[in-house]
């Protein structure tokens, strides 16, 4: 499990990431996620299976982040229904006979919903919360006592900001954190356990750029930049599969004080996917690959692997360079 002070580091820093959904980090996690699983079963004579897998996975981070906007539109009218339900009543209170309306009525809410790509998307995947009405309740009522959510409900005065600044705070201090969510997920799909985190970055960068004069048509973030990433995708796991031998052999001479089976599994998996993308994807920068997967140790590995992933690769890439079997920089 990552810390929560690497899930802090990793979701402060893709806030800044290029505004797609499946960008290069996490095709790089995806790739090492499979490779793992690859040859914890064996699977490395079935690589157009793997790949479909591997593209299954991407595939459903998509569902994801759809699915936690969907959030936005099933917490509301949930908050209707609670609503209504307070003012049949047959004694209802002054407060449930005319009650503010103000979070129901959120503009983010309502433009959201009308989005034509957020609808057809949401009909097309047949994305649905129906069967966790109790994940929805759970959230509403922490919403209803969060701090900033009684501090929006009794301003005086409301704007398009506010109304979008309050669902990036109900993401932020409340579903990213939230257990019943965590279970949700991990019994929805198997694909989403690491996923949660690095997703809603993308989600509140979203929620950020929606403009209010974008009505209907705004603007989702695209499952990928162009097909290059797709391409990057393959191209990076099927090197990590196919050369997986020639990488073990680089990586035991440059560890030759140590033997192959006593180093973490994880750490030789990072290492062969790094490798593969520094000898085989051509337009990424050695220094770019580096700090890549040195940040991946710091997430997936032991507290030290990111320190042996550095130095290892560091050997490998001048030993290559010495052959004039790499000429990166």
């Amino acid at each position: 499990m990552q810390s929560c002070l690497v899930k802090y580091i990793i979701f402060a820093a893709l806030l800044f990431v290029e505004s797609v959904m499946i960008n290069r980090v996490l095709i790089r996690t995806k790739v090492l996620q499979m490779v793992y699983a690859c040859h914890q079963n064996n699977n490395n004579e079935n690589p157009a299976k793997a790949e479909k897998e591997l593209f299954f996975s991407l595939e459903k981070t998509y569902d994801l982040y759809l699915y936690l906007l969907l959030l936005v539109s099933d917490i509301g009218y949930y908050a209707e229904r609670r609503i209504d339900m307070a003012r049949g009543k047959y004694l209802p209170s002054p407060e449930e006979q005319n009650p503010n309306l103000r979070f129901v009525n959120n503009a983010f809410l309502a433009q959201l919903r009308q989005n034509t790509t957020f609808k057809r998307e949401i009909n097309n995947r047949k994305l649905s919360w129906a069967p966790h009405e109790g994940l929805i309740k759970n959230i509403y009522d922490q919403i209803l006592v969060a701090p900033f959510y009684i501090e929006y409900m009794q301003a005086e005065s409301n704007s398009y900001e506010a109304d979008k600044e309050v669902w990036r705070k109900i993401f932020k201090q409340i579903i990213q954190n939230n257990s019943y969510l965590e279970e949700v997920l991990e019994e929805k799909s198997i694909y989403w356990n690491d996923d949660l985190d690095i997703v809603l970055t993308f989600v509140l960068k979203t929620v950020k750029r929606f403009e209010q004069s974008n009505g209907a048509n705004q603007a989702l973030l695209p499952m990928y930049r162009d097909e290059n990433d797709r391409q990057y995708a393959l191209d990076l796991f099927r090197a990590s599969i196919k050369n997986a031998e020639e990488y073990r052999s680089m990586i035991t001479k440059a560890v030759q004080n140590w033997e192959l089976e006593r180093l973490a599994l994880m750490d030789l998996i990072i290492l062969q996917v790094a490798l593969a993308e520094i000898m085989e994807i051509k337009d990424i920068p050695l220094s770019v690959s580096f700090n890549e997967y040195i940040d991946i140790a710091k997430s997936y590995s032991t507290e030290k692997s990111s320190l042996f992933i550095n130095g290892t690769l560091d050997h490998i890439v001048r030993e290559l360079k010495k052959e004039n079997k790499l000429f990166k920089v």
